[in-house]
């Protein structure tokens, strides 16, 4: 048998069945065991767990970063603009943000409210209940855009690119399969997946990105490298693609990533995503019972600065092996085939990769953990989708109904965004790069986020209605400019009639100057707002002020060995920025 053949043979197909099968099991064993520990538990300790140690609170926030869109977007993107989008994925340093500044603030809430918040539990309680529900969604809105759609998409690709299967074969098998799952596996069938997903992932990938460099560079590592370096530098006309800033307005990626605006738009978008977003700051709210305030924010930080470290891992499992492939699409040979200019081709780098450099078996293997990584995406926005629905807007309308009812009805929510999720599809693949795409819409969503949640703890000045407003008016400016993108190609052309006449900024211009004027216009917005509604209730402002006792908890819950940790991953992330300046 030829063990470096550039197909799935049997011996793929055996060990992606007999995987199959043990995964099955495992998770079966695993909902057999949960139910036996249900009895009498603490429906907290189930969601947010039992103040696990830090480095599990930093593997669970690194497992829960990872998703569909790294397996093909990210190393899509690296096959067509190189490093270009990195800043997005070189955050560590903006998970510290969340450990050493955010922490203690969602910890003080959770003391003064007796129980673990939500991020819509504190909009509600620091704005209005409108807020909150707001959130809600917004959140919904944000998974049509960016979840189901990605996701399926995301298998689509996948699928046609390593097995042959016609793209919307493999995007709507993926959603039945997950359907299935989600019924029979439920949560705990999720998290259990997750934990199989991870090391295959990372093992697997890094197997890619050397035993790709090792092909390019005909047995050297280090000759590979070179030459990925050599031919990305090449590309774009000779301006590469090898840099994090491109300055040069005559630079192809100026228009998209113009100087250095990029890194503050993709800090808005980090801030968002990495301190405010529930999906993250869930793994770092969970405590156990009696402990005092030092010792949980100790665990917390810690625990984000173990995920600052494991972040700088997705560019070298993702990323970097786009870059690969697109340095051995100029090989002869390689069995690659790519033109950067088709944002399909690129989507599809990582499964090439997959399907030419790995051995024969390890491809069935290493198939098995994305597998598991795209139907555990899908799984977990399933049951997002049925709770936010049914919890923050059908109960509250229809009080005293069965629980089968309320499950009824949360999967019917979920089908509603699916069936939204994919008639968003044929839109979405029209505007570019799968990555390029996912970060434009986030840009749209991310400002009004951060204007609120930042303003809303550390300003007692800043109104509830102040707060309602600039949720609610940031996300409508930023879908009408999502509509104007897509009537216009991404700003390409232009809209004509005399509603339109003078209006071209709004759409022309890029998207991440447009994403940083959008911040500074909420948060002007909220502040003249403030002064016209009234203040925010004493109750409020007490919420979010810390007690000479609370300060003492801080000081106390960090040493000088989580300062060094701390400083080890800003080097890091320095050091990348340094080599690919």
């Amino acid at each position: 048998m030829n063990w470096n053949t550039n197909e799935f043979v049997w011996l793929d197909w055996a060990v992606l069945a007999v995987g199959i099968i043990a995964i099955i099991c495992a998770i079966y064993y695993s909902i057999k065991k949960d139910k036996a520990k249900m009895k009498g538990a603490d429906s907290q300790d189930y969601l947010f767990g039992k103040g696990e140690p830090w480095y599990v609170i930093g593997a669970a926030i690194f497992a829960a970063n990872i998703g569909s869109e790294h397996l093909v977007g990210l190393a899509g993107t690296g096959a067509k603009d190189g490093v270009g989008m990195a800043h997005w994925e070189m955050q560590g340093w903006m998970i510290l943000i969340l450990g050493w500044l955010f922490v203690p603030f969602y910890q003080l809430l959770n003391n003064k409210m007796g129980k673990i918040i939500t991020m819509p539990d504190f909009l509600k309680f620091r704005y209005t209940q409108r807020t909150g529900s707001w959130l809600s969604i917004i959140t919904l809105i944000a998974y049509v855009l960016t979840k189901v759609s990605v996701t399926a998409f995301t298998g689509g690709i996948f699928f046609e690119y390593l097995l042959g299967l016609p793209f919307w074969y493999g995007a709507i098998g993926l959603i039945a399969i997950t359907a299935v799952f989600t019924v029979f596996g439920g949560m705990k069938g999720v998290m259990t997946l997750s934990a199989i997903q991870t090391p295959i992932l990372i093992i697997g990938s890094f197997l890619v990105l050397f035993l790709g460099l090792s092909m390019l560079g005909n047995g050297s590592i280090v000759e590979g490298w070179t030459q990925m370096m050599d031919a990305c530098n090449a590309a774009h006309n000779g301006f590469g693609t090898t840099h994090m800033f491109h300055t040069d307005p005559a630079d192809p990626m100026y228009p998209q990533f113009p100087g250095y605006v990029v890194f503050f738009g993709a800090s808005i978008i980090g801030f968002w995503y990495w301190c405010t977003d529930q999906h993250i700051v869930q793994r770092v709210l969970g405590q156990r019972k009696g402990e005092d305030n030092a010792t949980v924010m100790k665990r917390a930080r810690r625990g984000t600065i173990a995920a600052g470290y494991f972040k700088i891992l997705p560019v070298f499992m993702f990323l970097i092996p786009g870059m690969v492939a697109y340095a051995l699409s100029l090989k002869s040979g390689s069995g690659i085939v790519m033109d950067i200019t088709n944002s399909h081709d690129t989507d599809g780098a990582f499964a090439m990769m997959v399907k030419n450099i790995l051995p024969a078996g390890v491809k069935g293997l290493v198939t098995i953990g994305f597998v598991c990584a795209l139907v555990t995406s899908l799984a977990a926005f399933f049951n997002s989708c049925a709770t936010l629905f049914t919890e923050d807007f059908y109960k509250p309308m229809k009080k005293g109904m069965s629980e089968s009812h309320y499950v009824f009805v949360g999967r019917v929510a979920t089908v509603v965004v699916v069936i939204l999720g994919l008639a968003w599809m044929p839109i979405m693949m029209n505007m570019g790069n799968l990555y390029s795409y996912l970060q434009d819409i986030q840009s749209l969503i991310a400002p009004a986020m951060v204007a609120v949640f930042a303003l809303g703890i550390f300003s007692k000045r800043i109104t509830p209605k102040a707060g309602e407003w600039g949720l609610i008016g940031g996300f409508l400016i930023g879908m009408l400019r999502l509509l104007t993108n897509v009537l216009t190609n991404s700003g390409k052309a232009d809209m004509q009639g005399a509603f339109w006449e003078g209006t071209a900024w709004f759409w022309q211009t890029n998207w991440l100057v447009f994403e940083i004027w959008l911040l500074v216009f909420i948060i002007v917005a909220m502040f003249i707002i403030s002064f016209f509604t009234p203040k925010p209730s004493a109750e409020q402002i007490e919420a979010i002020t810390f007690t000479d006792s609370y300060k003492k908890s801080i000081r106390e819950s960090w040493g000088v060995w989580d300062v060094v940790a701390t400083l080890g991953v800003v080097v890091l992330c320095a050091a990348f920025y340094i080599y690919f300046w």
